[in-house]
């Protein structure tokens, strides 16, 4: 059985079941319960920035803790309750704040199990907002999973439906290893099917969304849409496209990628973040690097200007890859 969620609900109900399954798994982080009585009714239930943990306080008020505004500590806590037997979900509020709080994820969290032969455990899930599109300006609307992607020892995924979303955050949370889980702005609305119960999917695998021989459209997070909406514009050229998900961003699944662009010998790749240093240029490279054979054109990528994200909603939405973008990119390369 399943029902239509949105996904910010599907990543509620998925920190209920780890939270019931697992006596070990703690939620922390800025307002995720939200003060109040506790040990009334009238909890303050805010559930987080945007409400995506309420509910659980009442659940589990032992297990559900506001922080001090201090990403430093929130991190640096949950680093030491993962490395102690505890299996920490931390609540970055925004991912651009990451710059206050990333000596704990860069030289504590993705080096322990390193440092110690393989002895040590740092089962730690560090949930975070990415992106534009809620016009929260330069400073809240950052796309810098390309940062946690870049780091060994790290694990980073994104996913662009709320069953995918569920799945693979009670995956990360049950991996030893320490696990980035990016939502993005762009889809945290979106609805969808989402099955009963306890599943998992599995990290470090894409998802072919879309069937079609001509060109691979190659996405994650809020760009898969983006993606889907482009393959039908195509389609209506007699033009058909694969789509493949990323999901995972760290590992990245290498082989689905090439497996695509052997099938169509054209890639796009569409990527929310700008271009310097970006998951899309990872991508591209790894298509020339392993897949230059299959290659009939070069790869195209379809980002964000290098440039910060403005406040304005038309500006904003201009600084956003859109379907057009992609279109575009794929006509560009038969010219």
């Amino acid at each position: 059985m399943s029902r239509v969620l949105t996904l910010g609900a599907a990543i509620n109900e998925a920190l209920h079941i780890a939270m019931e399954t697992d006596p070990d798994v703690i939620l922390l982080g800025e307002d995720v319960a939200g003060g109040g009585d506790r040990a009334g009714d009238d909890v303050d239930e805010m559930g987080g920035v945007l409400g995506t943990t309420k509910g659980l306080v009442k659940a589990f008020p032992d297990r559900v803790l506001d922080t001090p505004i201090s990403e430093m500590g929130i991190l640096g806590t949950a680093v030491g309750a993962a490395a102690t037997g505890l299996r920490p979900v931390a609540e970055l509020m925004f991912i651009d704040f990451l710059g206050t709080s990333l000596d704990p994820l860069l030289n504590q969290a993705a080096k322990l199990r390193y440092m110690f032969g393989g002895k040590a455990r740092v089962p730690l899930t560090v949930r975070t907002v990415t992106g534009a599109g809620m016009q929260s300006a330069a400073q809240h609307s950052q796309s810098l999973y390309w940062m946690t992607a870049g780091i060994p020892g790290l694990k980073t995924v994104i996913p662009s439906n709320p069953a995918d979303a569920k799945g693979l955050l009670l995956a990360a949370i049950r991996d030893d290893n320490p696990v980035v889980f990016c939502e993005a702005k762009l889809v945290l609305g979106a609805r969808g099917e989402v099955p009963e119960g306890d599943y998992e999917v599995p990290l470090g695998v894409a998802n072919l969304v879309r069937e079609g021989g001509d060109v691979s459209l190659i996405g994650f997070g809020g760009t898969v849409p983006i993606c889907v909406k482009a393959a039908k514009k195509l389609a209506e050229e007699d033009i058909e496209a694969d789509v493949l998900d990323l999901r995972s961003l760290s590992p990245l699944d290498e082989e689905a990628i090439l497996t695509t662009l052997e099938k169509t010998g054209r890639v796009v790749v569409v990527d929310e973040s700008t271009p310097r240093s970006s998951v899309a240029s990872d991508v591209a490279a790894l298509c020339v690097d392993r897949g230059f054979d299959f290659l009939q054109t070069p790869v195209r990528r379809v980002t964000a200007p290098h440039s910060p994200v403005p406040f304005s909603r038309p500006l904003e939405q201009a600084f956003l890859p859109s379907p057009a973008d992609v279109v575009a990119a794929v006509r560009s390369q038969d010219a």
